[in-house]
């Protein structure tokens, strides 16, 4: 039973719901324009799932030839910091993921990992400002590193990192350990990353403006 809140309601509200189990997935990939050579893989999450989904994809990507990719993380609430560092990797030879620093103002920083198997592919990376947390370091560790542009419109902004504890009662506590930052030193929080070409959709239609905008750009 969920008891809800709302700014106008004279008393909190009594919801019954069953729990189930909804399998999102975390990639999801087709291939776009003219000659179906730009792939659009849609990354929904960084969870357990999103390492061996990325992994087909990249299979498919590669064995097709693909000329581009569209890196959509519109309405990507982030997850794992390892997966977004992991995925930067793919596209980066070399340099910083991300920057996190503490509360002293101390500062660490996290380089790519393991072997780039797209160093060269043309990438725009699609946002919008459902795009949070993990999801922001991939876009900005992308456009900072001069990796790939981005389209679409201004991101959520969530620039911390929390920790996770447990409890004794059964309850759970976040607790906001550290800041992180774009590779040029970028704190999301204060505004969110911004697009290099700002593209609005259009929900009166059934086309997806900012998808074709962001394949055109790589035809």
């Amino acid at each position: 039973t969920l008891v809800l809140t709302r700014k106008d309601a004279e008393a909190p509200i009594e919801v019954e719901m069953t729990r189930e189990k909804i399998d999102v997935p975390s990639v999801v990939l087709t291939f776009e324009g003219k000659d179906k050579k730009i792939a659009h893989l849609k990354l929904m999450k960084f969870g357990e799932q999103t390492n061996g989904e990325w992994e087909k994809a990249i299979e498919q990507v590669r064995s097709k030839g693909a000329r581009g990719m569209v890196l959509d993380v519109r309405n990507n609430p982030g997850g794992y910091l390892n997966g977004a560092i992991s995925i930067a990797s793919e596209f980066l030879a070399r340099g910083v993921v991300v920057v996190q620093q503490d509360a002293k103002g101390a500062k660490t920083e996290m380089t790519v990992t393991g072997r780039a198997r797209l160093p060269n592919l043309p990438v725009v990376v699609l946002v919008n400002g459902g795009s949070a947390s993990a999801s922001e370091i991939l876009a900005g560790a992308l456009k900072d590193n001069n990796r790939a542009k981005i389209y679409g419109e201004e991101t959520f902004g969530k620039g911390t990192v929390q920790e996770a504890q447990d409890i004794d009662s059964g309850s759970g506590l976040h607790v906001t350990t550290a800041k992180w930052l774009t590779p040029r030193g970028t704190w999301v929080n204060e505004g969110g990353l911004k697009p290099d070409t700002e593209v609005k959709d259009d929900p009166a239609t059934p086309e997806d403006e900012q998808v074709q905008e962001a394949v055109k750009a790589l035809e």
